[in-house]
Order: structure tokens, then C-alpha cells, then sequence
């Protein structure tokens, strides 16, 4: 009896001290800052007159990680630039906005590359699925409100060329 206690001791003792070091090993892990790299550059024209509304320096998100990954785990994001995600395919396409920190105004773009609906001011951290509405090929993640600074509306175009 007094040597089961002495084990059962022990054990508790081990577990704290495991316990522990477990959690001073999570408060050490660091992260680096995940910042913009200029891919290519993207303007977005009026649709009834073609006049220039916006140009953006973008950086173009394509494979898989870079879709699923999007913009988060960044602080923030220069007015004068965007993410632009190229899908395969047209299809619906919802986001979200997990472990994004701030807001954005999410422009989706159908295969004739005019903007086909927008998302505005889509909150920090809200996992809420914002869905393009109708099949699209292409989205374009700018700052929150910008949309509407630059009176964006749907037929509105955009072309883009990669570095």
C-alpha cells in the first residue's frame, strides 16, 4: 500500500514537471512576420468608359498552400496592393477570413475578367464562408473599403500582367 502511494507520487510529480516544460516550450516558438512580395501588377478599369479606376501591385496566389493560405498571418496590407488568386477552374468559390487580422474587401472576378460580385468589409478572424455568389475564376483581395473609395460595381474589368 505505502509503495503504490510512493509511486502514484512520483508520477503526479513527473506529470506537473513534463506539464510544465510542455507549456515553456510553446511560449519560445517564434514566428516570422509573412510579408508582401510583388508578383506583377493588376489595373481595374471602369466598365462604360475604360478609364483607369486603380493600379495595384499584386502578389498572385495559385497552388494550392498559397489559396488555402491566402493573406493571413499578416499585420497589414499597403493601399496600393492586392492578392490575386488565379483558380484552375470557374467555379463557386467561397472565403473566410481564419487568422487574417485585418479587413478586406474580397472582388470576384469571372473568367472575362469583370468583376462578377464583392464581399466588402469582411471582418478579421470570421470564419463565415463570404461566397462569390456565381461561378468565378479569379479573386481579388484588396484593404477594407477600398471598394467602395474606388465606386467599384460589377461589370467593372481588370487586366494583369506577371513579372
Amino acid at each position: 500500500m505505502c509503495v503504490s502511494k510512493y509511486f502514484l507520487g512520483i508520477a503526479i510529480i513527473l506529470f506537473i514537471g513534463l506539464s510544465s516544460c510542455k507549456e515553456e516550450a510553446k511560449k519560445a516558438i517564434k514566428t516570422t512576420p509573412v510579408t508582401f512580395t510583388k508578383e506583377g501588377s493588376l489595373s481595374i478599369f471602369r466598365q462604360e468608359s475604360d478609364s483607369l479606376i486603380q493600379q495595384l501591385d499584386i502578389e498572385i496566389a495559385e497552388t494550392d498552400y498559397e489559396t488555402q493560405t491566402g493573406l493571413m498571418y499578416r499585420k497589414s496590407m499597403e493601399t496600393s496592393q492586392g492578392m490575386l488568386f488565379i483558380f484552375p477552374d470557374v467555379a463557386m468559390h467561397s472565403f473566410y477570413m481564419k487568422n487574417t487580422e485585418f479587413p478586406l474587401d474580397i472582388i470576384f472576378i469571372g473568367e472575362n475578367l469583370k468583376i462578377a460580385s464583392i464581399q466588402k468589409n469582411a471582418q478579421p478572424y470570421n470564419e463565415i464562408g463570404l461566397s462569390s455568389k456565381v461561378p468565378v475564376k479569379y479573386v481579388l483581395e484588396v484593404n477594407g473599403g477600398l471598394s467602395d473609395a474606388w465606386s467599384l460595381e460589377i461589370g467593372d474589368r481588370i487586366s494583369f500582367i506577371r513579372l
